[in-house]
């Protein structure tokens, strides 16, 4: 057996917890948006539409924040297709995922169910075919009180109050070829901070995303950042990060995906804060996180090779998880809330059935995915200030990323209620891990709860047959001394919650 410890200690933050650190993403792609959120001839749909099952677990989740409606999707997006009475609207092509979209849900039935699922809306404008104008517009219909054109159209159509949308993303992945109207870094950068400035005219009070690079592996990563923010800096909130990792035939590396998330922010951070200083602003950008997950990219792109029939709601990216896939989920978490001092907003990708911690079936029943379980448990435990965790480990070879941790770890703790979480992964593969995790600042913690998310076959699933195969379950922790001790298996995650007096 390993042995590894961790000390903590409440006087040294990194920062508070930000709650749109657990958004998630729905874009009208595959099964997410229809026979996902909607479904009209579901047992469980309201009048609306909305499943309520997907509904309750999108609840139990504890996502915070929704970003819509894509994506790539967005860059070919109409917005004004999915407004008004449904039998008029049109069907279009769909370029981004080859798909037939029948405009059924559009902005107005996005907000009403984001409103009933208790989430913020996040809404990303269309810079690839369309720009300024389209971006004032859309604005204008969502936000406006009334009085003009646009915002009386939106009273018309049955929503009397403003939708109120505060953060908006100015396009996506633009520096993606794949992606419908691609453009340069100076293209892009001069129509974000065009498209900002007309939208603060507007409303001043907007929180705006530049689009970042679409992975740190892209060609012009870092270059496009600077030449991207050099143009908008001052104009816009957060630049955007996007992230999927997949195991391939090399675990040990998918297993500390979160060193190749750690790495990226940490060079994102290091050149906004240059492009800051060269333009000389008080203003330090905040970084969106709003694409992240496991996804198994390679299987989509074979997939897509072959060629796909223009239909609507195809079965596409219908990733089925593991237990190693929560585990290195819940590492992501772990990253994420280990840069909140800069990583102030973030979205899982996607929400239901598109690589997605929820599935579900047409007429049929909605499941927690393995996913679910990290990613639920987090947003519930993860209060107060997130804390400077140290952590010492041994260290395990990858191809990818060297010699890493085997243990990765945060804690938070909530000055209010004197609360410890602590969030912990052993990425070996076949050794388990002692955890010696010292509590002697905080005075006597008890423990409150444990999750421990582990099985003997790694690669076990929740199914539609089998939907709660994989659960967290409960573990021993000791405590004495100050200390508390806590056997790893390996390939696993942990929560525990520890309560104060």
């Amino acid at each position: 057996m390993l042995d590894a410890s961790i000390s903590l200690d409440p006087a040294f933050t990194v920062a508070p917890v930000n709650r749109r650190t657990f958004g998630t993403f729905v874009e009208h792609l595959g099964r997410c948006v229809y026979e996902g959120i909607y479904e009209p001839g579901h047992p469980t749909a309201d009048e609306d539409g909305f499943r309520g099952d997907v509904l309750a677990l999108t609840r139990e989740l504890g996502t915070t924040v929704v970003r819509y409606p894509g994506g790539n999707f967005v860059s070919g997006y109409r917005w004004e297709d999915g407004v008004g009475p449904v039998a008029e609207r049109p069907t279009r092509l769909d370029l981004a995922w080859r798909s037939l979209e029948p405009n059924e849900v559009g902005l107005d039935e996005f907000v009403r169910w984001a409103r009933k699922a208790g989430v913020e809306p996040m809404m990303a404008v269309n810079l690839g075919t369309r720009g300024v104008q389209e971006a004032l517009d859309v604005l204008e219909y969502a936000n406006h009180p009334g009085g003009t054109a646009l915002s009386d159209r939106r009273v018309a159509n049955g929503s009397p109050q403003p939708h109120a949308i505060r953060v908006w993303c100015l396009g996506n992945e633009m520096d993606g070829p794949w992606q419908t109207g691609h453009k340069t870094a100076a293209e892009y950068g001069r129509l974000a901070a065009e498209t900002a400035r007309a939208m603060r005219q507007l409303q001043p009070d907007l929180e705006l995303v530049a689009c970042g690079s679409s992975g740190s592996q892209m060609p012009t990563f870092g270059a496009w950042e600077s030449t991207v923010l050099a143009e908008c800096y001052d104009l816009v909130d957060f630049v955007s990060l996007h992230a999927y990792y997949e195991e391939g035939d090399d675990v040990a590396s998918f297993l500390a995906s979160a060193v190749d998330m750690d790495r990226f922010v940490d060079a994102v951070v290091a050149t906004a804060d240059a492009v800051g200083a060269q333009v000389r602003s008080r203003k330090r950008l905040q970084l969106s996180f709003d694409e992240w997950n496991v996804w198994y990219l390679s299987s989509w792109q074979e997939e897509s090779a072959a060629g796909l029939e223009w239909r609507r709601a195809p079965r596409l990216l219908e990733d089925t998880y593991t237990v190693t896939d929560a585990v290195v989920v819940g590492n992501l978490l772990v990253s994420l809330l280990r840069h909140s001092d800069r990583v102030t907003s973030a979205c899982l990708a996607q929400l239901v059935n598109v690589i997605a911690p929820i599935r579900c079936e047409p007429g049929g029943p909605a499941w927690r995915q393995t996913t679910f379980h990290p990613f639920a448990l987090t947003a519930a435990l993860a209060k107060g200030d997130v804390l400077r965790t140290e952590v010492r480990s041994p260290e395990q070879p990858t191809a990818r990323y060297g010699d890493v941790p085997v243990v990765d770890a945060v804690a938070t703790h909530d000055p209010g209620s004197g609360d410890v979480a602590l969030l912990a992964v052993n990425r070996s593969l076949d050794e388990p891990v002692r955890l010696d995790v010292d509590l002697r600042s905080f005075g006597p913690l008890t423990v409150a709860g444990t999750h421990l998310l582990s099985d003997p076959d790694r690669r076990a699933t929740n199914t539609r047959d089998d939907p709660d195969r994989v659960h967290p379950r409960p573990v021993e922790v000791t405590t004495d001394g100050g200390h508390a001790v806590v056997t790893l298996p390996p390939v696993s995650w942990l929560a525990v919650r520890l309560a104060a007096g």
